[in-house]
């Protein structure tokens, strides 16, 4: 099943570069306001590989060009260094979730896994992508030759291989990012362990968490290079005198960069991400909640409410079935109860039909604001936002007419949903905090 290989990864030498001074979060969340701070941190910022900007460009002076230049040229410089030994990098990140004070440890670990089609049924996707941000990622990929982010994958573990992963000593790499989350990162080399732990990963089925669209653009990427007839060099590390012998080796571009990390482990966090509606020239509160009403319980809750009243209505509203959180500008409703006709879910089972997203999307979003699907698609009218502060005060300054907020999906719906090869709503999800990209960064060549 999940077959995974220890790499020689090019990282930040410290002796050259602070490394909090040039990783970033992934490239799909950073703002333009992070986009400028992490310029200004350093001249080996990664920003300028993965999100480097656009000037008036050419074919010979572009986004993509100028970012292969700067990973040529750091590597030149010894900005960045390749690891001696193929190896795999646990990676723990200690944290505490927005609004709450307990400290969480995610733990997992770093390394290559190989491109497999859905069809083989071993890497599972939960959500839709777009083509738009595949075909962007599928250019830098063609330039720069390189993975810098990770691919963010779960398995189903009793947490047997999460003991294997407790590395003696003080980190290779530790570094805080903005939203104060503690990044450390060890380098394992040892042959007899990367052993082991490959052989406990055998057996494993994974979902990606994080990361769906760089996952299908390495594979666009493996199957252009197979079509052109290249197979590359094999990876130092692999296997030769075992029952792995039998398979055959990979070639860089059969693998990519990904941090595995057990489904169960109790600092897994996956937070809601609401949406909010604007620009609908015609919206009305008073005729939403009428159309509302015919497929959903509604009450009315205190106009005044704030983030922290909003969560605990749905937490507590959440404990039975779904339950919606709807924000206008001088009311509030939560809906629940949900009684819409199963035409309204045509092609989806009746595990999709049960979750609030999808209650939202089907229900609200396309039949009672008629929002067309690929407008949804498109984010013409819609916005989403993790906060529910910011989600409110959207609504409450006039800069939208409606927010809808939400309680996060559960870990196991995302695990039902992806293994019975079904997939939910675009930003159905948000594991927090997010892997950060340049920690470990893997070329092909």
């Amino acid at each position: 099943m999940a077959h995974i290989v220890p790499f020689r990864a090019f990282r930040y030498d410290p002796r050259r570069v602070n490394p909090a001074h040039c990783v970033t979060q992934p490239y799909d969340k950073i703002t333009p306001t992070m986009q400028e701070g992490y310029y200004r941190a350093d001249p080996h910022n990664l920003v300028r590989i993965i999100l480097g900007k656009r000037e008036p460009d050419a074919p010979d002076n572009n986004v993509y060009t100028r970012a292969a230049a700067y990973f040529r040229d750091w590597r030149r410089e010894g900005a960045l260094m390749q690891d001696p030994e193929p190896s795999i990098y646990v990676y723990s990140q200690r944290f505490r979730v927005p609004g709450e004070s307990t400290e969480l440890e995610r733990k997992g670990f770093i390394a290559l896994g190989r491109i497999e089609d859905y069809s083989a049924n071993v890497v599972f996707r939960h959500e839709q992508t777009l083509a738009k941000p595949k075909a962007d990622r599928l250019e830098l990929l063609r330039a720069t030759r390189a993975h810098f982010g990770q691919i963010f994958m779960l398995y189903d573990d009793s947490g047997e291989i999460d003991d294997l992963l407790s590395p003696a000593g003080p980190p290779d790499t530790q570094v805080q990012d903005e939203y104060e989350v503690e990044h450390r990162m060890w380098r394992v080399s040892d042959p007899q362990l990367i052993a082991l732990l490959r052989g406990k990963m055998d057996d494993k089925k994974l979902i990606i968490a994080d990361g769906h669209h760089r996952y299908e653009t390495a594979l666009t990427y493996r199957n252009e290079r197979r079509g052109a007839g290249s197979s590359g060099t094999p990876l130092p590390g692999q296997p030769t005198n075992t029952a792995r012998a039998a398979e055959r080796p990979e070639a860089p571009h059969d693998l990519v960069m990904m941090t595995f990390i057990n489904m169960n482990s109790r600092g897994l966090v996956v937070l809601p991400t609401h949406r909010v509606v604007h620009g609908l020239s015609s919206f009305s509160g008073t005729e939403f909640v009428r159309k509302a009403s015919n497929y959903f319980k509604v009450e009315e809750v205190d106009a005044s409410v704030d983030a922290g009243r909003a969560t605990a209505l749905l937490r507590q509203a959440g404990r039975v079935g779904t339950a919606i959180l709807a924000v206008t500008s001088e009311r509030d409703f939560l809906l629940h109860s949900p009684r819409a006709e199963r035409s309204f879910f045509a092609g989806l089972s009746p595990r999709q039909e049960s979750l609030d997203v999808v209650q939202l999307h089907k229900v609200l979003l396309e039949n009672v604001l008629a929002l067309s699907e690929e407008s949804i698609r498109n984010q013409e009218n819609i916005s989403y936002v993790r906060d529910v502060g910011e989600a409110i005060e959207r609504v409450r300054t006039g800069g939208a007419n409606v927010a809808f907020l939400m309680n996060p999906v559960r870990m196991a719906q995302v695990r039902d949903i992806a293994f019975n090869g079904e997939v939910l709503p675009q930003k159905s999800t948000d594991f927090f905090p997010k892997l950060l990209s340049g920690l470990t960064v893997y070329a092909l060549e």
